[in-house]
């Protein structure tokens, strides 16, 4: 019966009908939604990667090939999508890295140029609006040096959850010192493009 009404959809769709594509995301989206939520672990990557999973369903509608099962061929179309977003994630996460690792050695030159005290209270300032656990985790990572596992053990967090909250606490930093600070946010822009 469900997939009848899919099937319908579908041909629907094909002609163009958005009513047919507001039905069928009604009745897949929270599916969908869940199944990102449980690989990415955050609310905000699992709605992109629903919107996007649902807008190349739009955008393609005219060739959809004969589908048997509407359900399979969203979530396949999903499990893609996400599986570019974690892609994603894990190269940003590397260039993160890289930044940090990087701003310790910047040059004297840099480093005369950009007051440290200023830095850290502005990096301080930019935590205080997260909560107390992406807090931890900067604090666990960048100060005690602590790898994602370590700190996955000591919080009695899965690994994954700690890679995104950390990335999302430093994307967070970053936006903020680029509001707050030319020197820092041209710094950034610097060492990510060595």
């Amino acid at each position: 019966m469900a997939g009848t009404i899919d099937k319908d959809l579908l041909l629907q769709l094909r002609k163009g009908s958005e009513e047919a594509f507001r039905e069928l995301y009604a009745r897949h989206s929270r599916q969908v939604f869940a199944f990102a939520f449980h690989l990415t672990h955050s609310a905000v990557d699992a709605e992109d990667i629903l919107q996007d999973t649902f807008l190349r369903l739009w955008s393609s509608r005219e060739q959809l090939p004969d589908i048997e099962r509407f359900d399979n061929y969203i979530f396949i179309i999903a499990r893609n999508r996400t599986m570019d977003h974690l892609r994603r994630v894990s190269l940003q996460q590397k260039l993160i890295d890289q930044v940090w690792a990087n701003i310790s050695e910047v040059s004297d030159e840099l480093e005369q140029q950009l007051d440290a005290e200023e830095s850290k209270k502005l990096i301080q300032n930019a935590l205080a609006g997260l909560s107390s656990q992406k807090q931890t985790i900067f604090w666990l990572s960048r100060q005690r040096g602590l790898s994602h596992e370590e700190i996955s053990q000591e919080l009695h967090l899965s690994r994954s959850r700690v890679k995104n909250l950390l990335v999302e606490t430093l994307r967070h930093v970053r936006q903020y010192l680029a509001r707050h600070s030319l020197l820092l946010a041209a710094l950034f822009q610097l060492v990510c493009w060595k």
